[in-house]
């Protein structure tokens, strides 16, 4: 399952970790959000133990959200060592994000 990120776990789980993480920025009354969110769970358990996957609602979490200049949803983050690799905005294949994911792990 995915993790969910907040603006008081953001930097611990997501920012401090040594791992690649992937956050979707996403909130409850967004359609294209909840196409894109099934994907994001199911590469959460495809990558358990391997890669941070979670999801952040923009709504509860305006912080972070605004730091990270999050203006259109679904709007999916890659990060490597704190630091922002790549970002997808939009709905995309399983098989886009998957790419993107392996590139940081690599």
């Amino acid at each position: 399952m995915a993790l969910e990120f907040t603006d008081a776990n953001f930097q611990a789980e997501a920012l401090d970790s040594e791992k690649a993480v992937i956050v979707d920025f996403w909130a409850e009354w967004c359609g294209p959000c909840k196409m894109v969110g099934p994907v994001v769970e199911q590469i959460a358990k495809d990558y358990d133990g391997k890669a941070v996957v979670g999801k952040l609602n923009v709504d509860q979490n305006p912080e972070t959200a605004m730091k990270y200049g999050i203006r259109s949803i679904p709007t999916i983050l890659f990060l490597k060592g704190g630091e922002i690799v790549d970002r997808q905005v939009g709905t995309v294949s399983r098989d886009v994000l998957i790419k993107k994911l392996e590139a940081q792990m690599a």
